[in-house]
């Protein structure tokens, strides 16, 4: 077809040529209607240039473009030869001070992080290059195409706005001159003219919705019938299935097709066939109907030919527009006006209005043609840039549902533009004023959720793909309102207060509809079926945490905003919890004579949510008012007297139980979703206005209400009142046989409620609680982030907090809290933390995770001990709280907390009466160091006319009333320091006793001390001796009782006895020789017991049926078929280690060979037993890692498993694994002549045999490392050498298994190497064969104890699980040896037993 058409392609360019653009410009320079004669040129020459056949000619079209298009408006605009007139207007221009090269995709972009006002103020290379930011800390980027260069821009930069090139234009340029001066009247007039008749054709042409006719004023008189079927680009279908398409529908070959699909989605559009129109709608239909049957369709048009060619002038025209203007900025300026001019229709009638808003119909080549434009003309002239940020704020709600409607990227979108005007801080202002912009955009984005349930609260359940990728477009509006708040005003005006203020109470109704969502309730008896949707939740809340937190930074930086929006938050959150008894009864709790009314509620019984935006808004806003002292200069503008403390801790404490019910597993049967809700509640991405402001919550309302009321609401929500307020409790408690579990979670959740008041108490390094600034705070962060390890500084910066700049602040420190070690050959620089930072650290800081805690604990004991120091981690040196705080101190020495650690205490004491754990001792014993911290820094500020009231020290010398009589704190401690089964905790009460005399002194020095302290000491005195007698007498009481039980025990047994006479009788007639201990039942048949040793019974082996989980299919386990795996978890262990302090030096030279008695660590392996085909399980591995590989791109998500180190989760049971064991056959069905030991007479035989296979093989060995001229000595000897019979050393047996189950054998054992020894992987270590006899030793011990702790017997029944483990793991160690060195395995056999 196409050479068909070659020579009239001649003859039309023939007649095109002979066109002369200086006459055509003249004859239209004379015109009088100059808006027909071009209309009518265009309608008369673009059909004959664009479109003529099937493919397009870009070059040919731009070439004749130019020439009989182009050129005579080049002509008409400058009056002369444009290669002369376009020179001389570049030189009358003022060069712009503004760089705006447009990024192309990939391009590199540099952003200064010390002067850049917000991550997206850029740089081009060239003015990076060029400008002083290039000695600063940069960040390199590549732009994903779109934006521009913002040099020149003195918005967007702190200092050094301008870069070599573009800082010449600076000194000479007067502010605002109109760059229409530069220009002539006449050339002014013309370029007006084509400019408004050129535009409104390029507008009207591509906004142009009819397929077959044009505009009127464009059509042709004879018209032919030539048809394109064009193709448009969707998000929705892949590459695949449009290229199949097109091969069913137009006949193509591959080749062509994947040209087709590339063209489609790199322009948005391609012509897919061209002829008649019959022939067109052909190829429709069948690509309309091959793509419609799961999604919908793709959008296919069968359009004119002559349309088709306007709309690809209509895009060259727009890309001549953009380079004309560059010439000159009063040329830039003309463009402006007649794109920004209201057109007859009144609103929105404007060119650029009308392109805006058609911008979802466009495809993608001609949306980026004309974003481009808007670019070069309207963002480059300042005064046009306002107008056009007014239109864009005016038409923002229509962009945006147009945005979230279609289906294409936000980079193809119009709405894309906001963060080249958004982030414009006189613009941002402007248009929150002017347009009430905030406002705007929450509204918008709150439209577009609708799901609301009854209580109007926003409903992410079940969500559709379609209203999920709906949820996905429309976070961009948070994005936008980022933009907008992103620099903090410095003046306020009252326009400006009061619109924000109106933005503010739309953001709170917002908050409002999140207040509470994705409610939980716990499940009893079985696991939840269905996962619940948790993440569409939690993506707006981590969307939006920047967004709070700017919102908290404008209000603090004046003080009526502040003032008010406190008040307005506080309304919102009384409306949310108006009722916050949620119809639940009032109750009175009382202890040690406080009592105070709450109602009965329970975390774990009701509905719980952990979404409480409003409630930590209101917690950020407290803070300020303490930070910003509004709280001190207005108290009388502010409702504090109207808060109702219990009303505000309510929620926020729900919140806190519920972590800790989980921790403590109460909530096991709710799933994956709560485990990650709970995750990311703590996570560094979310902690700052979720976690950390309920702790702030939480401190506010205790120091506004009586700290003895608090805890006891405290106690009732932790479900632990009952525990502390009934005296004896924990007693009955335990004693009744309560089930294991209970004893355990009531364990946690004092534990946890512990480490909560110490977090109440000890955290106050956000300025506004304590009296520290921002530095103090990432300073605090680091210094307990590198006590848990050195740390390389991607990591560091990976576990900090990032503002909305990205910015952790972790550099302006570091210096001052680490020194930096540089890498050696290989490896990474680390940052160590400074010795004299530890003593800052907090073993309960409140971001550590339980693994980060424990590892903390462990690393500064290490320290400790080696710098020969007792182990004790006593609490830091706090800094003081806000005056609006400092009544927080007083819950250490309130009557309940007193009461609190007192009972634990006397638990711990009498350690057999009770359930309690060392973990709770501990708590208490930080609480009770924490409190005497306090005292001495109380002391140490004291004034004269000031009286301490912080009088912990006396509060816990005094003993309890008179009743129980109960001894005093203090002297338990003492009694404690003694107590073998403390010895961990020894060096802390220690620490605590010397503190505390200390403490003593410097009351009995200080002028100020109260008389009550010669009270004290005399009382003491007393209390000692009360406490000595006390001890007695119980001591005495308890022999009496274990006399008593005894007695009862043997009157039992000889009972007994006298009733089963004849039973003893046939058990002593039994043969003394064979001296059998039958386990269970004294009269069993001989046909179920089973010899060992000489004569060993023969056990017939049940074949095995197994089917793997993941590909459902049954197999039988034999020798020579694919393996079989059981995911499998190995470990280190320290359960049965009786020696804690060693460790292994240097793991590379350590010989585990044998085991010490004392286990200092051991390797255990464990199983959930269930089975995988080896190849399943790899395949099903392999996917896991490439999935971690994914994600680490998008964002570090959380896993409750480290990949890295080969970790995953069973794929049935989720149970943690980080390994497989192969399923073997017993080896006696495989080794059976080698394994028969009949033919042995008796132990003393075997022993000589052994022996002499040693000697034996010694002799060998020696033989092999001695030179080659003693070797024929050496033969003499072998045959002196007494071989046992049948003894062959070089003998290699034949390897029986498949390679299948080789290849599982190596696996297995390898993991338990690398995990025992800490080491890398390496399957030719010699050492690899003992680390897996050592592992299934270790097992089978701590299986024993397991079952001795239990009372079970030995030998019975097993759980499934372990027997499954147990069995797989003695058959893995009898087999290892077939894929080790047998020389190796040799050399082990004699080590052991020479």
């Amino acid at each position: 077809m196409a050479s068909e058409l070659e020579p009239e392609v001649q003859a039309i360019d023939r007649s095109l040529l002979e066109c002369s653009a200086e006459e055509i410009a003249g004859k239209w320079l004379q015109a009088t209607d100059l808006t027909r004669e071009l209309y009518q040129h265009l309608a008369h020459y673009v059909p004959k240039i664009y479109c003529r056949g099937p493919n397009p000619f870009p070059q040919k079209e731009d070439m004749l473009a130019q020439h009989v298009l182009l050129g005579p408006m080049e002509w008409y605009l400058c009056g002369e030869d444009p290669a002369f007139g376009f020179p001389k207007l570049e030189q009358a221009n003022k060069p712009s001070h503004l760089c705006g090269r447009v990024f192309k995709v990939g391009e590199p972009t540099y952003s200064c992080r010390d002067c850049a006002v917000d991550p997206t103020c850029v740089l081009c290379m060239e003015c990076f290059l060029g400008s002083i930011h290039r000695d600063h800390r940069y960040r390199m980027t590549t732009s994903g195409g779109g934006g521009f260069c913002d040099c020149g821009d003195t918005e967007a930069w702190k200092e050094g706005p301008y870069c070599q090139k573009h800082e010449l234009n600076t000194s000479e340029i007067e502010e605002e001159e109109d760059p229409l001066v530069h220009l002539s009247e006449d050339v002014i007039a013309r370029t007006y003219n084509i400019f408004a008749i050129m535009f409104r054709y390029a507008v009207e042409i591509l906004i142009w919705e009819k397929e077959s006719e044009l505009p009127e004023d464009l059509e042709m008189v004879e018209k032919s019938d030539t048809y394109y079927c064009m193709l448009f680009n969707d998000e929705v279908h892949t590459y695949e299935q449009v290229i199949y398409t097109l091969q069913k529908a137009v006949n193509c070959t591959q080749k062509e097709a994947i040209g087709f699909a590339t063209t489609v989605d790199r322009d948005g559009r391609r012509s897919v066939r061209y002829g008649d129109f019959q022939y067109c709608e052909q190829a429709k239909s069948v690509i309309v109907r091959n793509t419609s049957r799961q999604t919908k369709p793709l959008k296919v048009q069968v359009m004119h030919s002559s349309i088709v060619a306007h709309q690809n002038f209509g895009l060259k025209l727009l890309s001549w527009l953009g380079s004309i203007i560059g010439y000159s900025d009063g040329l830039r300026r003309i463009l402006c006006q007649v794109g920004l001019q209201e057109g007859p229709d009144g609103e929105n009638s404007s060119l650029v209005d009308r392109l805006m808003l058609s911008d979802s119909k466009l495809w993608k080549g001609a949306r980026s043609v004309y974003h481009q434009l808007f670019m070069s003309s309207l963002l480059m002239d300042l005064k046009y840039k306002k107008l056009f940020a007014v239109r864009f704020a005016k038409n923002y709600e229509r962009l945006q549902s147009d945005y979230v409607t279609d289906d294409h990227d936000r980079e193809f979108s119009v709405a894309d533009l906001s963060v080249q005007i958004f982030t414009v801080p006189s613009l941002a202002r402007m248009l929150i004023t002017e347009e009430n912009l905030m406002s705007i955009i929450i509204k918008t984005f709150m439209d577009h959720l609708r799901h609301r349930d009854a209580q109007g609260r926003f409903q992410f359940e079940r969500y559709t793909a379609l209203q999920a990728f709906k949820f996905r477009r429309v976070q961009s509006l948070i994005l936008d309102l980022k933009y907008v708040l992103i620099s903090k005003p410095t003046e306020w005006s009252d326009e400006l207060r009061q619109k924000f203020l109106e933005g503010f109470d739309a953001f709170l109704e917002l908050l409002k509809c999140m207040q509470g969502m994705d409610p939980i309730t716990r499940q009893v008896g079985q696991h939840i079926e269905m996962e619940p949707e948790w993440e569409a939740a939690f993506t707006l809340q981590m969307k939006l945490t920047h967004v709070i937190s700017m919102m908290q930074d404008w209000c603090a930086s004046d003080e009526k905003v502040l003032i008010e929006a406190y008040k307005k938050c506080l309304a919102v959150l009384m409306q949310c919890h108006g009722g916050y008894t949620d119809g639940e009864q009032p109750i009175t709790l009382s202890i040690c004579g406080h009592s105070v009314e709450t109602i009965r509620y329970c975390v774990s019984q009701e509905k719980v949510s952990i979404h409480l935006p409003v409630s930590r808004l209101l917690a950020g806003l407290h803070v300020l008012l303490s930070k910003s002292e509004v709280a001190y200069k207005f108290p009388e503008l502010l409702p504090l007297s109207e808060l109702s403390p219990p009303m505000l801790i309510e929620h926020p404490l729900r919140c806190l139980v519920l972590c800790a019910q989980v921790h403590a597993g109460m909530w096991r049967r709710n799933g994956f979703s709560l485990v990650n809700q709970i995750y990311y509640y703590h996570n560094v991405k979310c902690r700052r206005e979720m976690f950390d402001k309920d702790v702030v919550m939480l401190q506010t309302g205790v120091s506004m209400m009586d700290p003895n009321h608090f805890l006891m609401i405290m106690l009732s929500r932790f479900e632990l009142y009952q525990i502390f307020s009934t005296p004896d409790y924990g007693k009955r408690f335990s004693s009744e046989i309560t089930h294991k579990d209970v004893v355990q979670q009531n364990n946690t959740l004092i534990e946890e409620m512990l480490y909560l008041i110490i977090m109440l108490v000890g955290e106050r390094f956000s300025p506004g609680v304590g009296q520290v600034n921002a530095t103090d705070e990432i300073k605090r962060e680091i210094i307990h982030q590198l006590s848990i390890k050195p740390m390389a500084h991607s990591e560091l910066v990976k576990s900090l907090p990032e503002d909305e700049n990205k910015e952790t602040g972790m550099e302006s420190v570091i210096e001052a809290v680490a020194h930096f070690k540089k890498p050696g050959l290989t490896g990474r620089g680390m940052y160590e933390l400074k010795p004299e930072c530890a003593k800052e650290f907090n073993l309960y800081f409140y971001h550590f995770s339980r693994a980060e805690q424990s590892k903390a604990e462990e690393a500064q004991r290490k320290l400790k001990r080696q710098n020969r120091e007792d182990t004790a981690l006593p609490p830091p040196v706090l800094p003081p709280f806000c005056p609006l705080f400092a009544s927080l101190v007083n819950i250490l020495q309130s009557d309940v907390m007193l009461c609190i650690m007192g009972t634990i205490l006397q638990w711990a004491v009498e350690h057999n009466g009770y359930a309690w754990s060392e973990s709770m001792l501990q708590r208490v014993l930080h609480l009770i160091g924490m409190a005497l911290q306090e005292e001495k820094q109380h002391l140490e500020n004291v004034t004269e006319e000031h009286v301490v009231t912080f009088t912990f020290t006396q509060k816990i010398s005094k003993p309890g009333e008179a009743p129980k009589n109960s001894p005093s704190i203090l002297a338990m401690l003492e009694t404690l320091q003694n107590a073998p089964y403390l010895e961990v905790h020894k060096d802390m009460i220690r620490w605590i006793l010397k503190t505390f005399n200390a403490v003593k002194k410097m009351r009995e020095s200080s002028p100020t001390s109260p008389v009550a302290e010669t009270e004290g000491t005399i009382m003491e005195e007393t209390s000692r001796d009360k406490d000595k007698a006390e001890r007695k007498r119980k001591a005495e009481i308890a022999r009496l009782r274990r006399e008593k039980i005894m007695a009862q025990m043997s009157e039992m047994q000889r009972h007994f006895i006298d009733e089963n006479k004849e039973l003893f009788q046939q058990t002593l007639e039994l043969d003394a020789s064979t001296s059998a201990v039958l386990d269970n039942s004294p009269v069993a048949s001989d046909m179920t017991l089973t010899a060992l040793g000489p004569a060993q019974t023969q056990v017939p082996e049940q074949r095995q049926f197994v089917t793997c989980i993941l590909c459902q299919e049954e197999q039988e386990v034999k020798v020579e078929s694919r393996a079989m795996v059981l995911a499998a978890f190995v470990q280190r262990s320290t359960v049965l280690s009786k020696n804690r302090s060693k460790f292994i030096q240097d793991p590379e030279k350590y010989d585990p060979l044998f085991m010490h008695p004392d286990l200092s660590c051991g390797t255990h392996t464990s199983s959930c037993g269930h089975i995988m085909h080896a190849h399943c399980w790899q395949r099903y591995f392999d996917s896991v890692q490439a999935k971690e590989q994914r994600r680490q791109q998008r964002l570090r998500l959380h896993t409750s498993y480290d990949v890295e180190n080969g970790e995953f989760l069973c794929p049935l049971c989720e149970c943690l694994s980080n390994t497989v064991i192969p399923l073997l056959l017993p080896p006696r069905n495989i080794f059976n002549n080698r394994l028969n030991f009949s033919d042995q007479p008796n132990l003393t035989q075997w022993i000589r045999t052994i022996s002499q296979q040693i000697k034996a093989l010694q002799f060998l060995r020696k033989e092999e490392s001695t030179p080659n001229n003693a070797s024929t000595k050496n033969s003499e000897n072998v045959d002196e050498l007494q071989l046992p019979e049948g003894f062959r050393p070089d003998f290699r047996p034949k390897n029986p298994y498949s390679e299948s189950i080789k290849e599982m054998l190596t696996t297995f054992g390898t993991a338990t190497y690398k995990v025992g020894l800490k080491v890398h992987p390496n399957e030719e270590d010699p050492r690899v064969p003992i680390m897996c006899w050592g592992s299934c030793a270790y097992t089978i011990q701590s299986i024993e104890r397991i079952l001795s702790d239990e009372d079970k017997p030995l030998f019975g029944p097993l759980p499934c699980r372990l027997d499954d483990c147990l069995r797989s793991l003695t058959r893995f160690a009898a087999a290892h040896w077939t894929v080790a060195s047998v020389s190796v395995v040799q050399g082990h056999f004699c080590k052991l037993f020479a």
